[in-house]
């Protein structure tokens, strides 16, 4: 609220430091609006070094005065959003910035796949950090033209796809194309199941971090599985492969997700008793995740801690066990949250679960007694 009514103590300040690189600036300022100019004007002639700015509607002129007037060449992270402005003008700014590493398109309607290059334009820099927010007519095309050029598919390790026109069908294309990518982001509604054309498992070795928000456009009849599960279908079945052996943290719009990755692996023996350690044991995941999940009406996410299962050499033993899942803490009320009481699922190596042990005596106690010794207990 400061920010908003001291724009003249704000223009003051900026104007004695020279070196200033990151600053929070009234929204006025990002819409070149007339109360925020005197701000602009010292902001622009003091400091030269600034490194990250946003130009929202309305801002289109100060935006093109970036390769005009060669302002802030050192930017490293811009944002655009609301704008109404040509690709090709666009992209003729992002050439003359030579730093720049880190680009948000934020509802551009007229944005689309010329922004990656063509015969006619130059493509955008190698980015670090590309973000669609609300840009429906960027395709998959598009985007992985972009990524044919080595410097871009090496530069670029964390990529938003939020309602675009690229269908969550295409990442597996997507991922292939860019093999330094550490995080994607993806949130898209679909109203129909995956095709079976493009059911390739997601790869790749270098994800670390993936947020998987798959909804549905529709609300499904009741009694028929949403459009959305196919998706995280194809999704539990990377991972299960081992497509994905980076992951670490996964956040997903699926309740289901959890038992997805639960899935029983092979038993440790066979029926004649015979060991089957020289047999093949599928894939499962290799290394621990933290799984965030919650439905589409929900605020909080749940965590899940998955870690790899193991097994013992033992001959004709099953202490090959599922994934042991632990939900996290403050998703229980209070007087839940004491360590001993976090859940713990483990398997038996049958299909099955461990069973709960029981707290009496392991000798046999008659059944009378046993009766009357509860009963007892009960009655103090």
């Amino acid at each position: 609220m400061t920010r908003e009514v001291c724009k003249a103590d704000l223009a003051r300040t900026v104007s004695v430091l020279m070196n200033l690189r990151y600053v929070d600036l009234p929204d006025g300022f990002y819409t070149d609006d007339p109360p925020s100019n005197t701000l602009k004007q010292e902001l622009q002639a003091r400091c030269g070094d600034i490194r990250q700015m946003k130009y929202a509607g309305g801002a289109e002129g100060s935006f093109q005065m970036l390769a005009q007037a060669r302002q802030w060449p050192n930017l490293e992270a811009v944002e655009l959003l609301h704008l109404t402005m040509e690709p090709a003008t666009i992209a003729n700014v992002f050439t003359s910035l030579k730093a720049l590493r880190h680009v948000k398109f934020t509802n551009l309607p007229s944005l689309d796949d010329s922004i990656f290059g063509s015969v006619h334009m130059s493509p955008i820099p190698p980015l670090t950090v590309l973000e669609f927010q609300d840009v429906p007519n960027i395709s998959a095309k598009g985007l992985l033209a972009y990524l044919s050029f080595p410097e871009v598919k090496q530069a670029l390790n964390s990529l938003t796809l939020t309602n675009t026109g690229i269908s969550p069908s295409d990442l597996f294309q997507i991922l292939v194309a860019a093999p330094s990518l550490i995080t994607l982001h993806v949130t898209e509604s679909v109203s129909r199941v995956i095709p079976q054309s493009q059911t390739l498992p997601l790869a790749s070795r270098s994800l670390r971090i993936l947020h998987y928000e798959i909804s549905c456009a529709h609300s499904s009849p009741r009694g028929l599985s949403s459009p959305s599960d196919s998706y995280y279908s194809c999704l539990s079945s990377s991972i299960l492969s081992g497509s994905l052996p980076s992951l670490s943290h996964l956040y997903a719009l699926s309740t289901s997700l959890p038992t997805m990755l639960l899935r029983f692996p092979q038993p440790a023996f066979v029926a004649n008793g015979a060991s089957s350690a020289n047999r093949p044991i599928t894939t499962v995941i290799s290394r621990p995740l933290r799984l965030y999940t919650k439905s589409v009406v929900e605020m909080e996410w749940n965590l899940t801690l998955i870690n790899p299962p193991t097994s013992a050499d033992r001959r004709g033993s099953a202490t090959t066990t599922r994934p042991m899942s632990l939900y996290h803490e403050n998703q229980l009320s209070p007087q839940w949250r004491d360590k001993k009481r976090e859940s713990v699922m483990v398997g038996n190596g049958f299909g099955g679960y461990l069973a709960v042990p029981s707290e009496g005596p392991r000798s046999g106690i008659p059944k009378a007694k046993k009766d009357k010794r509860d009963v007892d207990a009960w009655m103090g």
